[in-house]
């Protein structure tokens, strides 16, 4: 057998040696978990952009929400055809179609059964009427008020005006109290910075016949909760809606509070034009 020399030996190794790897990307799958994508450079926006943002006044985080009349439908909802009341976001979105929901919020005050303590009105049923009665807590604080409307007009009144100036039933309405802001000035019976401190929610109206909602991110007291209203949204009149269980649904941001049970809630719907 003929042998061979060095540089026969060496071409002989060099074609036996295995081709070298490529070494573009390489993506790795995890079993039940799908592709591994790499982090996007710019952030996603979602589907619907949400109507509230984050704000700060006076030091205290709030969120604020805005229902325009050119593009959103406010209604109230306690129960579904007569049963139990919802008592929470989750209820009412298993109920409705959520998807036309902009945002929603609890809608004034009730007792232990989740039920109107004041005037109440669900899709032009008035299921209760105004309460003009005195006593203790926020509500009997004198003057409460009364967030009503129908179609694209939405307002807030005392509802000693309330109930001398307004005739026709409207098509959603609910009483809640104190009031924040009457006529551009704050509650007589509110202090600059009182002591009572919780995490609260309200409503006003501008001027262009929008509805702000607000809630605090923080416990803030009935002052400053009204200032933001009648300074940092001129809104010339607003209400109370609750303190501790002050709650938002924000279907855009994903959030759905569920601090306690609730009452009556007031809920935006967006539309696809203006309402009549």
């Amino acid at each position: 057998m003929k042998r061979l020399g060095p540089i026969a030996l060496a071409l002989l190794a060099a074609c036996n040696q295995p081709a070298p790897e490529k070494t573009g990307p390489v993506t790795r799958i995890e079993i039940g978990k799908g592709a591994v994508k790499p982090k996007a450079t710019a952030s996603v926006k979602p589907a619907v952009s949400s109507a509230c943002e984050a704000v700060s006044f006076e030091g205290v985080p709030l969120t604020h929400c805005v229902a325009d009349p050119a593009r959103h439908r406010i209604t109230t909802a306690l129960a579904n055809e007569g049963g139990p009341p919802y008592r929470s976001f989750a209820e009412l979105g298993r109920a409705v179609k959520a998807k036309t929901i902009a945002f929603a919020v609890n809608g004034g005050m009730f007792g232990e059964d989740g039920k109107p303590i004041g005037y109440y009105v669900e899709e032009s049923n008035r299921l209760k009427q105004l309460n003009r009665a005195d006593g203790g807590g926020n509500f009997h604080l004198k003057p409460n008020g009364v967030f009503f409307g129908t179609g694209a007009k939405w307002q807030v009144m005392p509802s000693e005006a309330f109930n001398s100036k307004v005739g026709d039933r409207p098509a959603f309405g609910t009483q809640s109290g104190p009031m924040l802001v009457i006529d551009g000035k704050l509650h007589p019976e509110f202090a600059e910075e009182g002591p009572s401190k919780l995490i609260r929610n309200g409503v006003g109206v501008d001027a262009a016949g929008r509805a702000h909602f607000v809630i605090s991110e923080a416990p803030v007291s009935f002052g400053r909760f009204a200032r933001y209203f009648r300074d940092g949204l001129k809104t010339p009149n607003a209400l109370y809606l609750d303190g501790s269980v002050s709650s938002l649904w924000d279907p855009a941001s994903s959030r759905q509070d569920a601090r306690a049970p609730l009452g009556p809630l007031i809920v935006v719907e967006t539309v696809a034009k203006a309402v009549p």
